[in-house]
């Protein structure tokens, strides 16, 4: 699985937020969003950018983890 996809599905199943939600919110297809879930796909880096927006317009904690379990920062560890 993706690195992206990886940590997109833990904050999104912690933190309560659906797919669906999110990719409303974004504008992106829910196939292709659900392929980044399933590791089909990489997000560009630019797509990931407006994950991260809008994981923080919903819930900022979920924001700050998903970029700390996608960069593979420890909790303890300064971004």
């Amino acid at each position: 699985m993706s690195r992206a996809g990886s940590a997109l599905r833990q904050v999104l199943e912690s933190h309560s937020i659906t797919q669906y939600q999110l990719s409303a919110m974004m504008g992106v297809n829910r196939s292709n969003f659900s392929r980044w879930l399933r590791g089909e796909r990489d997000p560009l880096a630019e797509v990931v950018v407006e994950i991260y927006k809008a994981l923080k317009s919903v819930n900022p904690k979920a924001a700050s983890e998903f970029i700390r379990l996608y960069l593979e920062v420890a909790p303890d560890e300064e971004i």
